[in-house]
């Protein structure tokens, strides 16, 4: 079973083994029979075998709908708020002195020198401080009529380009209430896909921090012609003079002071109407230069209106926290749940979010210790990176232990898979995991790149929550599909949502077809209100993955393969632009070889290519350094970081553990990569390498490593 493959291996004596598995039985049925009686959970293992979504009609490629919309698919989340500004306005009235954005206060900054010589930034915080929901809206009322005050005219574009923090939500939500169209841009976007976006939607004004304003704009505004104002979030930057003429730099704060005077005697602002248009996404694309996908106000309140439907009991004792880019369709959609359903957002960022974290001083408290949230999302690439964290400080333990850990760890595992939950272990063995994530985690959201089943479970077992692995694009407004909390199988990303439908289209090419058996399979449709209106400027792109049916739904091609189960619940199995055909006719999936090998203890990142006019698979690993120094001093080869990686000798010993990883996963042999490159650099968003989610950039990888490729080919390079 799939269980038994992701069991951690023991070393314990048989004899002892045989007397401890006993006393494990024994102890399970003594307190099996009080806890059904008392845990409620004979309702949850109920719940977990039921459908969950069925196809509308008999005919093969039917569209799935969720067991709880199947004649209607839900669009508003209260009767009559329609709009963004109206659902703000709902919630402000009903949870009007309730905390809403928090803030911690950086306490002491000082600059740490490493033994390499390097300086690292470090920060001592202090207590989170916040805002309620009246004063949220007031900060936003006063921010949208001082941009009103600087020229800015409903339905026309204003950029923000800042991290997640308060006020990027207080300078939405004033854009959504005065109709101005929001152009959003990664903050780690390169220059010339920034100068792209703010060219292409012709804004005048952009709202950034001092930081991005001195790091990132201050190369490129020359770059934007019809740039005329700069707002800073976090005060006055110091070096400002060097802006070309005709360039203002404004703070947030003078811009409100702006609105808050202009306020008494003017005008009602200018209302959004549902189909108007709330954001342009810029999408950090896996391919290309970003495209900017509109979405309206309508496509957020159907997206957020399903997402909210798979969170039990969301409400007021909820606390998010919030650190993913909000300029990422996850991170906006489950900010604006928590908005819309009086629960608390703090704020943080990758570099401060645990104890551990690059920027928190040794010793002192990261933000999840101190806000203790009981919601979070999280890429795979996070995910993956706390696992492999949590597993290499189990190799350091004591035998006992180490073996301690890991029978719980798979007592715990088969637990799960049968429904049950086991309060003893969580509260003795798996109570200081937990706490690496503040303790109070009661659901975690994992969308953006699929999650390895091997990461999902370490993920239930050692932080006893369920993980919502959720599909969803930027097209269809972040929504598609989330896993109900009581589905504890892994590898599949739900039902659909109960505002949106799905479909699977024959894909001839790859061999897919929603006639196939047992499981119908093919490209992924999503139907429904989240669906968005198209790219920004781009009729043609819009024309090739958006299309209306006879009833006028609309419906998003995503390229994405899927496969329906017997419950209703979606699997994704592949991706048409990750398919190449090998010179000898096999196909290969570079998706598939690189989630069969990517949880290796020794791989940090991995990238399978793979060409037409070959009939092999070569690769590129960003190697784990700790386990690969060792695997190289275990051969007894001595040298640096880059001499290591530059190995020859090491690339055919990493070679070997991929192979073996690659049978044990089932891969076909002309699956498995025949000649890798190591990369001593880690591959991250400001490398240009990966997507801010830490998806793979495959047409950049390729043209960054194309001498490695020519050469591993056996081209001739000169």
């Amino acid at each position: 079973s799939q269980a038994a493959k992701m069991k951690l291996k023991h070393n314990i004596n048989p004899v002892l083994l045989q007397l401890i598995n006993f006393i494990i039985l024994v102890y399970t049925l003594v307190t099996y029979i009080p806890w059904y009686i008392l845990s409620g959970s004979k309702q949850a293992i109920e719940k977990a075998k039921q459908i969950k979504a069925r196809p509308v009609n008999n005919k093969a490629g039917a569209a799935y709908r969720s067991v709880n919309s199947l004649h209607c698919l839900a669009s508003v989340l209260y009767p009559g708020c329609d709009t963004l500004d109206k659902v703000f306005k709902y919630a402000k009235t009903k949870f009007k002195d309730k905390k809403l954005l928090g803030t911690r206060e950086i306490l002491k900054e000082e600059d740490e020198i490493q033994p390499s010589g390097k300086v690292f930034k470090k920060v001592i915080l202090g207590k989170y401080t916040w805002l309620s929901y009246e004063e949220v809206y007031i900060k936003a009322v006063n921010f949208g009529n001082g941009l009103a005050v600087l020229g800015q005219q409903p339905k026309t574009n204003i950029a923000i380009f800042c991290e997640t923090r308060a006020e990027w939500m207080i300078a939405a939500q004033a854009c959504f209430m005065c109709n101005y169209q929001l152009v959003t841009l990664y903050a780690t976007l390169g220059g010339p896909a920034i100068v792209h976006g703010l060219n292409e939607t012709e804004v005048t004004t952009i709202i950034t921090s001092k930081e991005l304003m001195q790091t990132k704009l201050k190369e490129i505004v020359s770059q934007v012609p019809l740039l005329r104002h700069i707002i800073t979030v976090d005060g006055k930057p110091t070096m400002w003079s060097e802006f070309p003429k005709g360039v203002i730099v404004h703070t947030m704060a003078s811009v409100q002071a702006m609105g808050a005077k202009a306020d008494a005697g003017n005008k009602q602002p200018s209302r959004p109407v549902p189909s108007d248009i709330a954001v342009i996404m810029y999408t950090s694309g896996s391919t290309g230069i970003p495209k900017g996908v509109m979405i309206s106000h309508c496509n957020i309140i159907a997206g957020i209106t399903g997402m909210a439907e798979r969170i039990p009991n969301l409400g007021e004792k909820d606390i998010y926290i919030g650190y993913l880019p909000l300029a990422h369709v996850l991170e906006l959609s489950a900010e604006l749940v928590c908005l819309s359903h009086g629960c608390r957002i703090g704020y943080s960022s990758p570099q401060t979010l645990a104890d551990q974290s690059s920027k928190i001083k040794k010793g002192s408290k990261g933000d999840v210790t101190t806000l203790k949230p009981t919601l979070m999302a999280a890429v795979p690439e996070i995910m993956d990176r706390i696992y492999k964290n949590v597993m290499n400080k189990v190799n350091e333990m004591t035998s006992f232990q180490r073996n301690l850990f890991i029978l719980a760890y798979n007592y715990k595992m088969e637990q799960i898979s049968k429904g049950y939950t086991t309060p003893l272990c969580d509260s003795l063995i798996f109570r200081k995991v937990r706490m690496l994530l503040g303790g109070k985690i009661r659901i975690l959201l994992c969308g953006g790149a699929p999650l390895s089943a091997a990461t999902q479970r370490f993920m239930n077992i050692c932080f006893c929550c369920p993980v919502g692995q959720g599909y969803g694009l930027t097209e269809s407004a972040g929504a598609g599909t989330i896993m109900e909390v009581w589905d504890y199988t892994t590898g599949r990303v739900g039902a659909p949502l109960v505002c949106c439908e799905i479909k699977l289209m024959n894909w001839e090419e790859g061999g897919y077809y929603n006639t196939d058996k047992p499981y119908p399979r093919g490209e992924v449709l999503i139907g429904g209100q989240n669906v968005t209106v198209g790219y920004y400027k781009n009729e043609a792109r819009t024309k090739k993955d958006f299309t209306v049916d006879e009833n006028g739904q609309r419906w998003l091609h995503t390229g994405d393969i899927g496969e329906f189960h017997h419950d209703g619940c979606l699997k994704i199995i592949d991706r048409k632009k990750d398919l190449v055909k090998l010179q000898a006719g096999e196909y290969v999936s570079l998706g598939k070889v690189e989630a069969a090998l990517k949880n290796l203890p020794l791989v940090d990142n991995i990238c399978a290519y793979a060409s037409s006019f070959h009939s092999y698979v070569i690769g590129f690993v960003v190697p784990n350094q700790k386990e690969l120094a060792e695997l190289a001093r275990k051969k007894g080869f001595k040298g640096t970081w880059e001499e290591i990686c530059n190995s020859p000798e090491m690339e055919k010993e990493v070679l070997k553990v991929l192979a073996e990883a690659a049978m044990a996963a089932n891969l076909e042999k002309f699956e498995i990569p025949v000649k890798i490159r190591l990369s001593p650099d880690p591959w991250t968003p400001e490398t240009g390498l990966v997507t801010d989610a830490f998806k793979l950039k495959r047409k950049e990888l390729t043209a960054y490593y194309q001498m490695d490729i020519d050469q591993m080919y056996g081209k001739n390079v000169k």
